[in-house]
């Protein structure tokens, strides 16, 4: 689920080390530092885990998350929810090629922000229902059965525009009329070419973009929404389509 905690090398702070610092040393770092953290603010966190994996930001190319934390399970008023919360070790490696970078003040800043968010949610049941939803349509979109166009938006907002649902990125696009031609796309700091099929404007069109240099650990999706006029009030919404659509880059 949300609560992703993002970083630009813009933000520096005194103390810091250079260099890399290995997965393995960091995921000593980091069980170092829940070991600081009081026993209440872990209530219900199942683990604290460290990935391998980078998340690069879908549009800025010196921003990415570093954190995350997921909800397992929860009933009734949402009190006992468990959560999982990690924390992506290429990410931190990403930023500190960047420029100054703390290993130890951004772990402990993420992981408090991510358990932050564990002790927020168990007061949102309604909003963990909703991104439970949203995770199921999401399994059906893989799984090639029809699904809702518009589970996204229960998902993770990033930012104005894009949403986050497990691994998954979707950026939602207004369809101007570009059914059947090309389109450039922003992605991670890189600009690309999509050809988009020539689907009927009426209906969802879900690209999953195969390409890109920066992907996420999931499918990078540009959703663009269909275009609707006062009959289609009176109609049923068509499935949606999703097709795989190769990008080209425009900085070669």
């Amino acid at each position: 689920m949300g609560g992703c905690r993002f970083r630009n090398p813009q933000s520096t702070i005194r103390n810091w080390w250079g260099g890399a610092v290995r997965l393995d040393d960091f995921r000593q770092l980091v069980e170092r530092l829940v070991q600081q953290v009081p026993a209440a603010y872990l209530d219900g966190v199942v683990v604290v885990e460290v990935s391998p994996k980078t998340l690069p930001h879908p549009r800025r190319g010196d921003v990415y998350t570093l954190g995350e934390c997921i909800p397992l399970e929860w009933s009734g008023s949402g009190a006992d929810l468990q959560s999982r919360v990690v924390l992506y070790h290429g990410s931190f490696a990403a930023l500190a090629r960047l420029g100054e970078f703390d290993w130890r003040a951004e772990a402990w800043e993420t992981l408090t922000h991510e358990l932050r968010h564990h002790l927020e949610w168990r007061a949102q049941l309604s909003r963990l229902e909703a991104y439970d939803w949203a995770a199921e349509e999401n399994f059906k979109r893989h799984e090639g059965q029809p699904f809702d166009p518009l589970f996204y938006r229960s998902g993770e907002s990033v930012e104005d525009g894009v949403w986050k649902v497990d691994d998954d990125l979707f950026v939602a696009l207004e369809d101007s009329g570009t059914r059947g031609t090309e389109i450039e796309i922003p992605w991670h700091g890189r600009a690309y070419r999509v050809a988009v099929p020539p689907v009927e404007p009426t209906t969802a069109l879900f690209l999953v973009l195969d390409g890109l240099r920066d992907p996420p650990p999931g499918d990078a999706v540009v959703v663009l929404k269909p275009a609707h006029g006062l009959r289609d009030l009176l109609r049923r919404a068509p499935d949606p389509v999703q097709l795989v659509a190769r990008v080209m880059p425009l900085d070669v």
